[in-house]
């Protein structure tokens, strides 16, 4: 782990989390703000700092400025550009945006690989939303039967969200694919039962007043067994955050969620 001054780009700094990540940067001595890239103009009540230059054209911002890592925190079709944009130009991207297919995602590694420069893709950022997956990774292999149930707040853009494909994804490696529920079921409601990934229905929940909830349910002959998460504020992501920084500067490959770098 890296404690060396790193010169970081911050896209995204309007948001919730681009807030959560401005005060993680002052507040880290050796991270170092060298430019926000923002998509407007100050004129449309775009981002404003006096003491750090903000972009609006990814191009000219990675051209212009000297930096070691581009945190992403916008969303998934401009973070995509960024990304490649972003390792063209030598500098490490840090995403915490997620639709990305797993072919998109082998791609970048290689390119990654090719410029021998680190990437982070995550999907959730909360130290305790990883080991709620890898705890229910490792529920799996009791239990055969399980649903997720994750719920969020009513801006977010994708559902069901990058943190339930990661841990239904991480459940399949252990678990083979099985049709649950009754062998007649029907849905007199389309969508009743959520989602599926290899048989575990997902169910996706948007209200206001969320931040960012999961539970993965598993059931068995007598029993069920509940692993749950909740953010209650974007504080919870900067620890997770910190730690994609201080871990991309020193890969030489694509990392895809932080349980690839949690013991």
């Amino acid at each position: 782990m890296s404690t060396r001054e790193i010169r970081i780009i911050l896209a995204g700094p309007r948001g919730k989390m681009g807030s959560a990540a401005r005060q993680l940067i002052a507040n880290t001595a050796h991270f170092q703000l060298v430019a926000y890239l923002d998509r407007k103009q100050e004129s449309e009540t775009g981002f404003s700092d006096g003491q750090v230059q903000v972009y609006t054209d990814v191009e000219q911002c990675l051209s212009e400025v000297e930096a070691d890592v581009f945190i992403d925190l916008t969303t998934p079709d401009a973070a995509k550009i960024n990304l490649e944009k972003a390792l063209d130009h030598h500098v490490r991207p840090v995403i915490g945006t997620t639709g990305f297919s797993e072919a998109e995602i082998e791609r970048l590694r290689q390119k990654s690989e090719d410029k021998s420069l680190g990437v982070m893709i995550v999907p959730n950022f909360a130290i305790g939303a990883v080991l709620m997956m890898k705890f229910s990774q490792m529920a799996a292999r009791y239990f055969d039967d399980v649903e997720i149930i994750e719920r969020h707040h009513d801006r977010k853009l994708d559902a069901p969200s990058g943190t339930a494909l990661k841990t239904a994804n991480m459940i399949s490696e252990v678990r083979s694919e099985k049709a649950q529920g009754h062998p007649e079921e029907t849905e007199t409601l389309e969508g009743a039962r959520g989602g599926n990934v290899d048989g575990m229905p997902i169910h996706s929940v948007r209200l206001p007043g969320l931040v960012a909830h999961q539970e993965v349910v598993f059931g068995g002959s007598g029993q069920t067994l509940t692993i749950r998460h909740d953010s209650i504020d974007r504080g919870s992501f900067m620890p997770g955050v910190k730690l994609a920084v201080e871990t991309v500067i020193n890969a030489k490959t694509l990392i895809y969620g932080l349980e690839q770098i949690m013991e």
